[in-house]
């Protein structure tokens, strides 16, 4: 099992290859993971795992820097739990 398969399956336990008249991918839940980045089909298998892995890898950096997902309410609850953690410090002394 190569570094590519290992992370996908990480990510996704029930992954596997799919053959088609196109090639081979890799398939999760009736959904192939490479669709979104228009990745191709391929004829070796491990290419197919490495596509599947960047493609997860890519969806993780998107999800993580979306500015639909960076509201306010996650920067208001960090600085809350900071300002609280100087009170009760403060108290302390």
């Amino acid at each position: 099992m190569n570094k590519f398969k290992k992370r996908v399956l990480k990510q996704f336990p029930n992954a596997y290859v799919e053959s088609s008249a196109n090639g081979l991918r890799i398939i999760n839940n009736d959904e192939y993971l490479a669709k979104e980045f228009y990745m191709p089909d391929t004829q070796c298998e491990d290419k197919a795992w490495e596509y599947a892995s960047l493609a997860c890898r890519l969806t993780q950096n998107f999800n993580r820097a979306h500015p639909l997902r960076m509201d306010l309410s996650d920067v208001e609850n960090k600085l809350a739990r900071i300002n609280r953690r100087k009170r009760n410090g403060r108290r302390v002394k």
